[in-house]
């Protein structure tokens, strides 16, 4: 009975495996090139046990790859294309959140209209 997972529900799982705000600064910062785990420890402020798991989750799901360097560990975006799905988010969420302050400052000026015009 189990057949093949629809793309949706991959999709979804994805996303969901993303969605985890330490995740997505680990590859926020690699989309500037592989960092040893020390460099991503000063950037991020978690624990290293936290980070650890965080970058296992990363690795198992196949957007990291990990590199041993003597006693450094090395981690790289596994693909370029993750680099462009994090640049996809920044220019959605820009967009959104341009659109909200529109959205807020239309708001404060109609009530600013309402107000002089209550006066």
């Amino acid at each position: 009975m189990g057949g093949p997972v629809p793309l949706y529900q991959a999709k979804a799982e994805f996303f969901r495996m993303l969605g985890h705000p330490v995740r997505i600064r680990v590859l926020e910062l690699l989309q500037d090139g592989p960092m040893p785990v020390r460099d991503l420890l000063t950037q991020i402020e978690v624990e290293r046990s936290s980070l650890s798991q965080q970058l296992a989750v990363l690795r198992r799901a196949g957007v990291v790859t990990a590199i041993r360097d003597g006693d450094t560990v090395v981690y790289a975006l596994a693909g370029g294309d993750v680099a462009e799905l994090m640049r996809a988010a920044r220019r959605i969420l820009t967009t959104l959140l341009a659109g909200r302050q529109d959205l807020l400052a239309t708001l404060r000026e109609d009530e600013k209209n309402a107000l002089t015009r209550s006066t």
